[in-house]
Formats: C-alpha cells, structure tokens, sequence
C-alpha cells in the first residue's frame, strides 16, 4: 500500500527534491522532508531542519526515523573547486548514513545530472563524450564529486541490504524559487527585463548550442522516474538518464521562448554573449520592477542563477541523453519541452514573481 512507503527526501525545498515530494504526496506517500532550514507551511508529513555538514547534530535529528522504506537525495553543496565539492558532498552523505538508525529501507535514490559524462565545473566540457550520452559510459578519469555519492550510496546499500537507483537529469526544467540551478526562472526574468527595457532578447550561449541537438528534463518528469524506479525492483543498482524524450535546437526553442513574452528573437552574433555579463547591472533594474508590478520581492540574485545557465548554454559539444535502461524496464514518460518552459512562465506570472 501506498501509505506503507515512507519517503525521506534530502534537499525537499530544492527543484528535484520539491517536485518529487509533490509526485510522492499525490500518490498516497508518507513524506519527510530534509531541508537546512526550517519550512513554514511544509506540505509533507514531517520536517527535519538540517545542516548534513554538521555531523553532531544529525545524529539527533535523525534518530526517530528508524521507519524509513525510501531516501531520494536530491542536495549538493556547492564550493569554489572541486576537490572542496568532493570532501564536501561525500562527507555530507557519510554524515546521513551514520546518522539514520536501522530500519526497513528498501530502496535508495540519488539523483546526479550530466556532469558525470561532461566533468566538473573547473574542468566542464573539456571531456569530449559521445552523444547521446549512454548509461554504459565509464567514469572520467578527473575528480567528480557525482562520482564521489555514487560510491557513499553504492556502500550503503550493501551495508543495508537495500537497491539503489541513480538519476541522471540533463538541464532541470520546474518551478522552484530561490534554486542555484534553474535554467525557466532565468530566462523568465532575462526575457521580462529585456521586455521592460527594451534590450535585445539575445541567445547568450555558444554557437554549438545554438545549433546542436539538445534536450533538458522536467522536474516533474524525474519525479515520476524517481517513484517508478522506488517501486520497480527491476531497476536495483542501476544509473537511469532522465530527459523529456523529445529534441530540439536552441535556435528554434528560442524563437518560441521569445514569443511567449512577446518579444522577437534578436539575431544570433556568432558567439557566446554570456548572461552573467548582460545582466551585471540589472539588479537595480530588476528592483524597480517589482515595485512597479508589485511583484514578490525577490532579489535578482536569488531568482536568476546567470552562472548556472551559462555553463549550460556555453557548452561547446552536443549535450543529449540516451534513455535505454528506463525505456527497457517500462519507463516511457515522456514530456513536451516547449510546455516544460511555459507551464513554469506560466506559474510565474500567477504567483506575480515576473510581469504579466
């Protein structure tokens, strides 16, 4: 039964963590939610307030939840190189393992992304893989801090005879606010500030991206692998490519992200003009819109993540996934992108975080 399944979710406010805590609830789950900070009006069934960089206190807040039949992580800390990002992250994950007592835990999820095939941020790109990226693809022989929570899980769930699942989402698509990497909530606000100042909507990335093959995954999407893959013993102890299922350029899907906020598409110069760059005086900008449309107030640097959609669309190789592990064992969820980018526009408008 479905009120028999109880969920952890590790990083529950964040884009991955957030949608499959809604996909779980909705399909009769017993979630609780792992944050860093306190949730007011939290939609799960409990709440653990946490730092997982402070071991000491994970082992009391941890304790009680010794009923526990499912972990998604869904979280990262990130630093400025990779070696911190490592010893970081793969403590973090040591630190939840110490801590959560024994109990019935069937099935572990950690949820990844595509710097398992490209390499970390220091060094993103330079690997030349091929595409579409395949499950099959070994490790690259550079530090990764992915590579890293793999092993803690693949560890664990020896340790706690429990399967482990590994999801690996290309560009996450959702709404969630206040997220380091979201690519919809940035192009929402570069497209609504080009739109109130009359600056050109401009394709910041590569030409490579501008042409090539590409797809992203809906947060939603993941969210229904991540429950599939939790209740198919099928998939124990596999990596799982998570993508929409369809494929598109950048220079057609700009056009239609131009469209929706009723602005034409400027042309494309030939080279990357980074959004970091175009955006480095839009704060004050940005303020004076909310007051003038009486938006939510968030600041600039909380909704846009310009780095993150930068090195997303600044890559200079093809970036598209094969999904053959999931397709073979039953999963073929699929998503149309163009709805993915406007259903988040969309809620946006509604909860009056940009412009109408």
């Amino acid at each position: 039964m479905a009120a028999d399944r109880k969920l952890l979710i590790v990083g529950a406010t964040g884009l991955a963590g957030g949608h499959a805590a809604q996909a779980a609830l909705a399909a009769g789950w017993h979630v609780t939610g792992l944050s860093r900070g306190a949730v007011p009006d939290a939609p799960w069934q409990r709440h653990v307030a946490l730092d997982l960089r402070d071991a000491r206190a994970a082992r009391g807040a941890l304790k009680h939840l010794d009923d526990l039949t499912h972990l998604f992580i869904c979280t990262w800390a990130r630093h400025d190189t990779e070696a911190e990002n490592v010893a970081v992250n793969r403590a973090m994950l040591e630190t939840l393992f110490d801590a959560l007592p024994d109990g019935p835990l069937q099935h572990i999820a950690l949820v990844t992304g595509l710097k398992h095939y490209l390499g970390p941020f220091e060094s993103y790109g330079t690997a030349k893989p091929y595409a579409p990226f395949l499950e099959s693809q070994p490790r690259l022989p550079v530090a990764n801090f992915y590579y890293d929570q793999e092993d803690v899980v693949f560890f664990a769930g020896a340790a706690r005879q429990a399967r482990w699942s590994v999801h690996r989402p290309h560009t996450m698509i959702g709404l969630a606010l206040g997220n380091a990497m979201n690519m919809a909530v940035t192009l929402a606000v570069y497209a609504s500030i080009c739109r109130e100042t009359g600056r050109p909507f401009r394709f910041p990335g590569s030409p490579e991206q501008y042409k090539a093959v590409a797809d992203v995954t809906d947060a939603r999407l993941l969210a229904r692998q991540l429950l599939w893959a939790a209740e198919t013993p099928a998939t124990a102890n596999l990596p799982f490519n998570t993508a929409n299922g369809d494929l598109f350029r950048w220079y057609w899907l700009w056009d239609r992200i131009a469209a929706y906020f009723e602005l034409a598409a400027a042309p494309y110069p030939g080279h990357a003009t980074p959004l970091a760059t175009q955006m480095a005086d839009a704060s004050p900008i940005w303020d004076a819109m909310v007051a003038t449309h009486a938006l939510q107030p968030w600041p600039l640097h909380r909704l846009a993540s310009f780095w993150h959609t930068d090195a997303d669309l600044g890559r200079e190789i093809e970036c598209f996934t094969d999904m053959t592990n999931s397709r073979r064992l039953g999963f073929h969820d699929h998503q149309i992108t163009t709805d993915s980018f406007t259903d988040v526009f969309d809620a946006l408008r509604a909860q009056r975080v940009i412009p109408d």
